[in-house]
């Protein structure tokens, strides 16, 4: 079959700092991005919340994200790495779901590090079939990352507790321009805002109200700084029912009104 350079859309190695260039709320908070996301740490550690489960990591750890799921991630000062950043349809051989392993053994990790390495060059050089040379790298980190075990104390099948937390992580992140409380997801998945609340706390680090306000907090922010909206469309985009309610929640969780986001972030930039 011919190869087709747009299957995998674009493809972006960078180092782990751009990940969230306008501030770590960008990561710290519970969100969902468009593009696939394998990131790999070489120093340092932090804590990541996937797939309804909060895990530490360290160096040396493989974090797979496809476009989707709710996740948010913590990054010590001393961390380093990169991450590939992959839009369009998931490339096989990645998995379909969230995946955080650690490579203890140094080929492999010296493997990962080196194809990293390599599709930074291509797309900086951008010699004929560079397109090509980065989706076949991206193929074989794919396959490092399938290749190697997974945790030997994983349980073949999550626990009601952490199904619970998933299935409510999974609603959350399916937000499309709605305010609904999170007692209304705790009615859908008909248990008691108290037991979500309780579930999510022990299974994320975060009640079930935090990653609610979270998701809504990230998405307003990313629309203030990405995008030339008027603040009430961004509002009524978000499903809040009007500006000023808007900028109460926004100056409650960041200290600023909209409007001074905006702008500082445009300064920023410039």
């Amino acid at each position: 079959m011919p190869f087709d350079p747009n299957l995998a859309g674009e493809i972006i190695a960078a180092p782990l700092s751009r990940l969230a260039p306008d501030g770590a709320w960008q990561t710290s908070l519970a969100h969902t991005r468009r593009e696939h996301l394998l990131i790999w740490i070489t120093r340092g550690q932090g804590r990541v919340c996937l797939n309804g489960e909060q895990r530490g990591f360290g160096p040396h750890s493989a974090i797979f994200i496809p476009a989707g799921p709710l996740w948010s991630a913590e990054f010590s000062r001393q961390c380093l790495g990169q991450f590939l950043s992959i839009t369009g349809p998931l490339m096989q051989p990645f998995p379909e779901t969230p995946v955080h392993k650690r490579f203890t053994v140094l080929e492999e990790q010296t493997r990962l590090t080196t194809l990293f390495e390599a599709v930074s060059r291509e797309q900086a050089a951008q010699q004929p079939l560079w397109r090509r040379a980065v989706h076949s790298y991206c193929e074989l980190a794919a396959i490092t990352l399938r290749r190697h075990p997974g945790p030997a104390s994983a349980p073949a099948r999550p626990s009601a507790a952490r199904r619970l937390c998933q299935a409510y992580c999974a609603r959350v992140a399916d937000l499309q321009g709605t305010q609904d409380s999170m007692a209304a997801h705790a009615a859908a998945l008909q248990v008691t805002p108290t037991h979500l609340t309780r579930v999510c706390k022990a299974e994320t680090g975060k009640t079930a109200a935090a990653l609610l306000t979270e998701r809504q907090l990230h998405a307003a922010r990313t629309l203030l700084i990405t995008s030339d909206l008027p603040i009430r469309d961004i509002a009524a985009q978000l499903g809040f029912g009007s500006a000023a309610y808007f900028t109460r929640f926004i100056s409650q969780h960041t200290g600023k009104t909209p409007s001074t986001l905006r702008k500082t972030a445009r300064s920023r930039s410039q």
